[in-house]
């Protein structure tokens, strides 16, 4: 039985010198993808006027407490829009690969979901105010005393794991 043998060349061949200027520009967006994140909601350090800070007052609402019912504005601004956002996310995900950059993408992300969550304080089905309540802030819209938490609502584009 007889062999054809053909001789293989091997040639090392740096697959960084293949790649092409667009496919560098695309590396680098996944990197900056993986390192940073968008953070929304409320962020530390704002305090109302009796000097409680806008966080705990925000988690009080969302979580409830012995004497204030869960009023959970933050899950339902992402439950109620689920299909909203997951179309929102879609087009975000285009824009990169027309050329868009990540830290645009997390803006456009933290804008929206940020209007999200507004809209969910203003207009959420949420259990009324006590009648004490309603006396005292003279509204029985929930969440909505001085409008102070829901315009402390934002965003913060951060390096992932960052501080809080």
């Amino acid at each position: 039985m007889s062999q054809l043998c053909l001789p293989v060349w091997i040639m090392a061949v740096n697959v960084r010198d293949t790649v092409t200027a667009e496919g560098k520009k695309f590396e680098k967006l996944l990197k900056d993808l993986g390192n940073l994140e968008v953070r929304i909601g409320i962020q530390q350090g704002e305090t109302n006027d009796e000097g409680v800070d806008l966080v705990d007052i925000a988690m009080f609402n969302e979580l409830g407490t012995i004497h204030i019912p869960s009023r959970p504005f933050l899950r339902d601004s992402v439950d109620a829009n689920a299909d909203q956002i997951n179309t929102f996310l879609q087009s975000m995900k285009q824009e990169l690969l027309k050329g868009g950059s990540a830290e645009s993408v997390l803006k456009k992300i933290g804008t929206f979901q940020k209007g999200l969550i507004q809209e969910q304080i203003v207009n959420g089905n949420f259990e009324p105010n006590k009648e004490a309540t309603i006396k005292k802030k003279g509204s029985d819209t929930p969440l909505v005393d001085t409008g102070r938490m829901r315009q402390s609502i934002n965003y913060v584009i951060q390096e992932k794991g960052g501080s809080d």
